[in-house]
């Protein structure tokens, strides 16, 4: 699967001013057969658009930095490093829909490690952005394999998407889990049975 460069096709979109983004969210919700005038949207286009901020602020972010500030006094620590059940909250490219759910992450350092919440930071940054589960999970680990030079990673996000619990077909109960796998995880099943074990062990 070939990922798509985001910040290159940045160069030839349009600044869009605040204004104009308020504006049109005031059209959508005539639209949808509502009066933007009324006292209790007046207000609502402002507030999506802080919102909107907030729920994609991740083209704004560049994980190679997050990243950048690594540690080597380890003391030769070599195997996985586990991090279980980060949240996810992204919007999917097809709907806009919101995609909730939980990501996995492990890799296997060569010389040095990286601060734990910075993994979280790197799933974060992603997640908000329009996306893919399957390019979304692709993206943290490719990110954390040459920013770390790893001898491994490995990502899980398992999540639901409301653009079919809410619409469409309306599964309400369907999850969807992916998977990718770099490195030793890919061609040493140890290490992925390993790791799959930890994290479908739950606390008590």
């Amino acid at each position: 699967m070939k990922l798509v460069n985001n910040t290159n096709q940045k160069k030839d979109i349009k600044k869009i001013s605040d204004q104009e983004a308020e504006n049109a969210f005031r059209t959508i919700l005539a639209w949808i057969g509502e009066n933007p005038s009324r006292e209790g949207l007046l207000e609502t286009p402002k507030r999506v658009v802080k919102a909107f901020k907030e729920y994609f602020k991740g083209y704004k972010e560049d994980p190679n930095i997050i990243l950048d500030k690594t540690f080597g006094d380890v003391e030769g620590y070599d195997d996985m490093v586990v991090q279980k059940n980060i949240s996810v909250q992204s919007h999917c490219e097809h709907h806009m829909a919101p995609i909730i759910g939980k990501a996995h992450v492990a890799y296997i350092p060569r010389d040095r490690v990286v601060g734990l919440s910075k993994l979280a930071r790197v799933v974060e940054v992603f997640s908000k952005r329009l996306q893919t589960q399957e390019r979304l999970t692709m993206q943290i680990a490719n990110t954390l394999m040459k920013s770390l030079d790893a001898k491994g990673v490995a990502v899980t996000i398992d999540s639901t998407h409301q653009c079919m619990t809410m619409r469409g077909i309306k599964k309400e109960q369907a999850s969807t889990v992916t998977n990718y796998y770099l490195g030793q995880f890919k061609e040493d099943l140890s290490y992925q049975n390993r790791y799959l074990r930890f994290i479908s062990t739950q606390k008590e």
